[in-house]
């Protein structure tokens, strides 16, 4: 156990994946609470909805007409964050100036994709079970594949694939472009700016490497170069493992825990217990657990308060194009990051303190993993509905 009087005093903690600090203020949650609260998630959406641009045989926003899939569907997006094909720009060449010292740009460009996880409109992670996660785990891996550079070490695990139909854009089987890195991700809930509750998430490939993975690259680097090819994340782990104060569950590939370091409330790490870079490296075994773990997570997650519960969910993973030694160096790995705090009405936010010196957190990793301990089993929804079945018929 972490030195117990952890739980009471303020401190912080050192977060080696990023190499950063937060404050933790244990003490903190104590204080009364009287700003905003989320309204709780008391909608019942149907199954198909005419009006979502998601649904399967509904019409887009540009006009396009999905198709009746039954498993996932891929398009691009129809309003992306970047473009395919843009006017390059460099900054100029100032000599000395003022401008070419503090003001420097870059075009960035790329192709931004919507994968829905399901038909079904009423449907989350949560309520689909690890069979039916699986679609989606391989949907994920065969866009991957699709934008890997040629030249990269994952490319001969790569097997031959094609995108599925695409836009209104006419897009090719394959990238016209290569880009540097790929940015998987989920938003659940208005709570997280998710404008539509369809079950899907996003696929963003930039020709930059952002700057979150960016960071991550560099210290997974550097903990490989210092500890003699040993990876940070095998050791991390394997040590969560052995202490176990901070993990919320496993199976025989994965390994979910609140990490030490973590600044949202009920934030989760997902981790491989071996060294795997990206999807590519998946076995089917190791595919089928990463679904499973996955089902887990989000399921505890809606049980915790009993509600569609939050979150920004992202997959790390290696470049799409990049070094022998930063694709060597790359460790899989899943963040999870949920806005909830209190309960299912009180969020947290990063404002203040937290935006002008150093993220801080009240509740403890360890208190926060204990709760999500408590919350397996059963999805609630399902008892609820089992309990509402059975109440009609003793009408």
């Amino acid at each position: 156990m972490p030195d117990i009087v952890l739980d009471d005093i303020s401190h912080r903690r050192y977060n080696p994946l990023r190499g950063s600090w937060i404050l933790v203020s244990p003490h903190r949650n104590k204080r009364p609470w009287q700003g905003q609260e989320e309204a709780a998630s008391k909608t019942t959406l149907p199954q198909h909805d005419p009006s979502c641009y998601l649904c399967p045989g509904n019409k887009r926003a540009q006009g396009d007409i999905n198709p009746d899939y039954q498993k996932t569907f891929v398009f691009v997006n129809d309003y992306s964050a970047v473009k395919d094909v843009q006017d390059d720009y460099e900054s100029p060449d100032l000599d000395g100036s003022l401008s070419s010292r503090l003001l420097h740009a870059e075009a960035v460009t790329g192709k931004c994709y919507v994968v829905t996880f399901s038909p079904s409109h009423n449907l989350t992670l949560a309520d689909l079970s690890p069979s039916e996660i699986l679609p989606v785990i391989e949907t994920w891996t065969s866009l991957y594949t699709a934008h890997l550079a040629p030249s990269s070490l994952l490319a001969k695990l790569a097997a031959p694939t094609t995108l599925p139909p695409l836009s209104h854009q006419a897009s090719p089987s394959t990238p016209q472009h290569q880009y540097r890195y790929m940015q998987i991700f989920e938003n659940k809930g208005a709570a997280m700016g998710c404008s539509n509750p369809h079950p899907h998430g996003q696929i963003w490939t930039t020709s930059s490497l952002p700057e979150e993975p960016s960071l991550e690259l560099e210290q997974l680097k550097t903990y490989r170069r210092q500890q003699g090819g040993s990876h940070l994340l095998a050791d991390y782990a394997a040590l969560e493992l052995q202490k176990r104060e901070r993990v919320v569950c496993s199976n025989a590939s994965f390994l979910a825990v609140c990490p030490w370091w973590a600044t949202w409330p009920f934030e989760i790490l997902v981790i491989p217990f071996v060294h795997l870079r990206a999807l590519l490296d998946f076995s089917d075994a190791q595919r089928a657990d990463f679904a499973d773990i996955l089902a887990e997570v989000t399921r505890r997650y809606d049980n915790l308060f009993e509600t569609q519960f939050p979150y920004s969910m992202g997959l790390h993973q290696a470049p799409l194009e990049g070094s022998d030694l930063e694709i060597e160096a790359s460790y899989f790995h899943v963040h999870f990051y949920p806005p909830l705090l209190r309960s299912s009405t009180v969020r947290k936010f990063l404002v203040g303190y937290e935006l002008l010196a150093e993220p801080q957190r009240d509740i403890t990793p360890e208190q926060a993993a204990k709760r999500l301990r408590d919350c397996g089993g059963e999805l609630y929804r399902k008892r609820l509905e089992r309990g509402d079945i059975e109440l009609q018929g003793e009408r």
